[in-house]
């Protein structure tokens, strides 16, 4: 027995097995860095096509020439912009990108503006707000929070400096 683990212990002693080990390890970690990848990947590439798929039917509209941002596939989990459409329990908001994004707005979804939580009835066409959820299946966004926020231009058009 003792011949046993004096056999294991050089092997383990010797750089040779070690770097092998190493080599090993790091090659673990590098197949799972790429399937994690991958995986980002095919669910941002799923979102777009259930979008695209959905476009008619979210928007009543034929999809035509759709704009995507700059890597040809809008943002799956969120949206900033002002709302353009409200008919319950969807909201359109036209994004950043001049995108525009269906919005679900299910019963557990947290509506705030500043520290206040609201309704979906404090909800207006032309609110800027800021929408983190979840795509499903119809290429909408099922929203967790959405925040009402000042206009990007009231904010621009403020003075923040301190008064003499």
């Amino acid at each position: 027995m003792k011949k046993i683990y004096e056999d294991i212990k050089k092997v383990f002693d010797s750089k040779v097995s070690v770097g092998f080990i190493y080599g090993i390890a790091a090659a673990i970690i590098m197949i799972l860095i790429f399937s994690i990848g991958v995986s980002v990947g095919f669910h941002k590439a799923s979102f777009g096509q259930a979008w695209g798929e959905n476009y008619e039917r979210n928007f009543g509209m034929m999809p035509g020439g759709m704009m995507f941002n700059e890597d040809n596939f809008p943002n799956a989990h969120g949206a900033i912009g002002k709302i353009i459409k409200i008919e319950l329990p969807t909201i359109i908001v036209q994004d950043k990108d001049n995108i525009e994004k269906v919005v679900l707005i299910k019963d557990d979804t947290q509506i705030q503006e500043k520290r206040e939580d609201m309704s979906v009835n404090n909800l207006k066409i032309d609110d800027f707000i800021v929408v983190i959820g979840n795509p499903n299946e119809q290429g909408q966004i099922e929203a967790k929070l959405i925040r009402i926020m000042p206009s990007p231009e009231l904010i621009k058009n403020t003075d923040f400096r301190l008064k003499k």
